[in-house]
């Protein structure tokens, strides 16, 4: 298992570090750069709106199903055929709540009709996912890869073809890149049903309300956690566009700041990705699960841990490299937000397994007292600090959730608390701290001082041994 993981993680990151960051960086920030602060902000306040819904798409049938098929692989033909359904008549009740919404909140019809493209966008990102969890369910990690990134792909040649090729003689508008990302999801969409149909060797729908009732009943656990979650990941971006008078900007400039924590997710998501499936039949077989534990933190802490210091201590640089306004206060909201990178790559670790072991119950308060902290703190700091109050609302939520996960794997695995483990992580942390604070007093461009900061950061790492390359090189060429 330890070689499944460590082999198919190196090929999910190289692919998706080949890809995603062009179209972060290159595509999203040049948008961005274009449509404005206020603009982009109304944008992004409509996407937190299509997100916050989002699981009454899946009703959390796509984690439900992802640890089930990796543990019962014959049952992807039962189920695939009547989940299908399930997901269409889903996209309706979806549809429906947004609608509700939006209606009560008084958008404008311009807003509604972009609002309801973005909901056809994250149905097919949806079931694309869905798909996926087939396929990863299967450990066709190699195919699962692929697909990863090949809607970002498409999207890069089209809205590259819409920025720079010249086929156009109009500015380029933010529905142009609504409408990229609807054609991007909808050529992957069909690509992942071949192959799932396929495999699944699926003849027909089934319409069988018996099986409904049983997959939501299963499922629904599923559900609850990542409304909660959604709920303390994006509500701050649709408080701030609410509450403030000048809203719109003040959600422009939080979301200069969150599109690059946004793009780190990406990282813990691609971990989760793996393990779920490999957690989820460790603990069927009864395997012990300390020394994945162990190695898969420890892969994610380091990079994490690194890039949330770099990003504090070159926060103005940073900005002021991709974004043209608000560079000063975006900048501070970035400082702190991607503090929340470190919590939120341990708590993908440790809800991820969690989640194999079906501790929904579990998560699921954890998730409401993270969405509690985060929704109260940003009603009280949003009218004083504006988007800094949302920053601060963000990295105090996040860090408690991260804490309760690991108090309560700690618990229900009866794991032995490693006090060598945790000083040798200490230390790195404060020599990470001290290598990039000293980076700032050299007189070099501040492009190689990040770069010298975060590879002495990694060496560090290694000769503290919470990364041991000779045990990972032994996993890499162990004969499966």
């Amino acid at each position: 298992m330890k070689r499944k993981f460590v082999t198919n993680l190196f090929l999910l990151l190289a692919l998706n570090f080949l890809i995603k960051p062009f179209w972060i960086f290159g595509i999203d920030r040049t948008v961005q750069n274009i449509a404005g602060a206020e603009s982009y902000g109304s944008y992004f306040a409509l996407l937190n709106i299509s997100f916050l819904f989002n699981i009454f798409l899946d009703l959390g049938i796509t984690n439900f199903n992802n640890r089930n098929i990796a543990q019962n692989n014959q049952l992807l033909n039962k189920h695939f055929s009547g989940i299908v359904v399930m997901k269409l008549l889903l996209s309706i009740l979806y549809l429906a709540i947004t609608l509700i919404y939006v209606f009560i909140f008084s958008y404008t019809k311009a807003q509604i009709f972009l609002l309801m493209v973005l909901c056809a966008n994250q149905f097919l990102a949806s079931f694309v996912l869905y798909l996926r969890s087939n396929i990863s369910g299967l450990y066709m990690f190699r195919t699962d890869s692929l697909l990863s990134v090949l809607d970002r792909l498409l999207m890069i040649i089209i809205c590259g073809l819409l920025l720079w090729g010249h086929i156009t003689t109009e500015a380029f508008r933010i529905e142009w890149y609504i409408y990229s990302q609807t054609a991007a999801y909808f050529i992957t969409f069909i690509i992942a049903l071949l192959i799932v149909i396929k495999k699944a060797a699926f003849k027909k729908i089934r319409w069988h309300i018996p099986f409904f009732l049983v997959i939501f009943k299963q499922s629904f656990p599923f559900a609850l956690l990542v409304l909660l979650m959604n709920f303390y990941y994006r509500i701050d971006g649709i408080m701030l566009e609410r509450m403030l008078d000048n809203g719109a900007e003040q959600s422009g400039i939080y979301a200069a700041a969150f599109r690059i924590l946004d793009a780190g997710f990406m990282l813990a998501y691609l971990f989760a990705v793996l393990l779920l499936p490999i957690f989820s039949k460790m603990i069927k077989e009864k395997e012990k699960i300390d020394e994945m534990l162990k190695l898969s933190f420890s892969l994610i802490i380091v990079p994490a841990v690194i890039v949330a210091v770099i990003s504090f201590f070159y926060k103005f640089e940073i900005i002021g490299l991709l974004y043209h306004e608000n560079v000063e206060s975006s900048a501070v909201v970035f400082g702190i937000l991607m503090m929340c990178f470190v919590a939120i790559c341990i708590s993908y670790i440790f809800s991820t397994l969690l989640t194999a072991n079906g501790s929904l119950k579990q998560l699921n308060i954890i998730a409401l007292i993270g969405m509690i902290i985060n929704i109260s703190l940003n009603y009280f700091l949003i009218p004083h600090f504006k988007s800094l109050g949302s920053a601060f609302a963000s990295l105090t939520a996040q860090f408690t959730v991260c804490f309760l996960q690991i108090a309560i794997t700690v618990l229900i695995f009866r794991l032995k608390i490693n006090y060598k483990y945790i000083i040798t992580l200490l230390a790195f942390i404060i020599v990470s701290v001290c290598l990039t604070y000293f980076s700032k007093t050299l007189n070099i461009n501040w492009l190689l001082k990040i770069g010298m900061a975060g590879l002495v950061s990694f060496l560090s790492a290694i000769i503290l041994r919470l990364i041991n390359l000779k045990d990972i090189f032994k996993i890499i060429f162990k004969k499966p």
